[in-house]
């Protein structure tokens, strides 16, 4: 299927709007999460309960179309209980894999930081690698494959921190806030009109289109002051007498990529800075780890990003080629 910048700027829309009629006034964050989909890359929302991170995670998947399986952490899940397990048939006498709810094209990891560590762990070979290995065999995860993981930051009895080799794994870290008080009003008369609780939107998209949006997105054009812009940034993390661990070489990669998925969303064909300095936060803050003496001072690692970002002078040549031109088709896939 070949898909330009432009139809995949509408498809994009297209999702946003009906995932909107159901959570009210975050697009800023759903934009986020689509661009998570749109780069392969897994999503980490986290906040306080209540605010709708779990209901954000199965609306997308309904909106697009994907196969979805939903893991409620918990600190008695097994890894067995997420990747699956080998089962005897007694039919026919012989062992047999059953998937676990790993196996889909989205997963929702509800609560994530529930788990315990060795049941956080079953996630990192199919966070990365996109296959789960049982019993010393390897089956091979659907694609598209994204995790769309929740956790709450204020809890902590009955919690199990992620490792940072987990937390580097997501693509990115954003949470969605309180809602405004017009639009908590709003999702009070949304709730009083459809007369239930339950809520449910109809796919637009399938797993063709959502494979074509993460084809294109290939397309878009990073100019090498831009590249050389992302490196400072993340070189500037490390050096950064705030931090004691700055961003890993993972982090340069999720920075342009979400950069990307930001141009695509526009219907550009190239990189800007500015789309590097719009997904810096959400791509480097969970990545870095701050001075231990700075917790008690309530600074954040978001701050200590938005004060690189200052620091790094913004390169202000672009490409010879930038236009707003569509991305041009890829050839067919065989």
């Amino acid at each position: 299927m070949n898909t330009t910048a432009t139809d995949a700027a509408a498809t994009c829309t297209a999702i946003l709007d009906a995932v909107s009629t159901v959570i009210v006034g975050k697009r800023g964050a759903l934009e986020l999460v689509l661009s998570g989909l749109v780069c392969g890359g897994h999503v980490l929302l986290e906040d306080t309960p209540g605010v709708g991170k779990t209901l954000l995670a199965r609306t997308f998947a309904q909106a697009t179309g994907l196969s979805v399986g939903r893991i409620q952490f918990t600190p008695d899940l097994m890894p067995a209980d997420v990747t699956g397990s080998m089962l005897f048939d007694q039919k026919n006498s012989v062992f047999e894999f059953r998937p676990g709810p790993i196996f889909h094209n989205l997963v929702i990891g509800d609560e994530i930081n529930r788990a315990p560590p060795k049941t956080q762990a079953a996630m990192l070979e199919a966070m990365q690698e996109r296959q789960v290995s049982v019993d010393g065999v390897t089956h091979q995860l659907p694609s598209p494959f994204l995790v769309l993981a929740t956790q709450n930051p204020i809890e902590f009895e009955g919690t199990y921190p992620l490792p940072e080799a987990q937390v580097d794994r997501f693509l990115l870290r954003t949470s969605l806030g309180y809602p405004t008080p017009e639009e908590d009003a709003q999702i009070v008369r949304r709730r009083l009109d459809r007369r239930r609780d339950d809520v449910h939107v109809e796919p637009v998209v399938g797993l063709d289109e959502v494979r074509a949006l993460q084809t294109v997105v290939e397309d878009v054009e990073v100019s090498e002051p831009v590249i050389d812009y992302a490196v400072a940034l993340v070189h500037a993390t490390r050096a950064s007498p705030s931090l004691d661990v700055g961003a890993s070489p993972r982090g340069v990669d999720a920075l342009v990529k979400l950069a990307r998925a930001r141009a695509l969303l526009a219907a550009r064909s190239f990189v800007t800075p500015d789309d590097i300095k719009a997904v810096a936060v959400v791509a480097l803050a969970h990545r870095v780890v701050l001075r231990p003496e700075l917790w008690v001072r309530n600074v954040s690692a978001e701050s200590v990003i938005e004060t690189v970002l200052t620091e790094v002078a913004t390169p202000t040549t672009l490409p010879a080629a930038a236009t707003t031109e569509p991305v041009p088709p890829s050839p067919p896939t065989t």
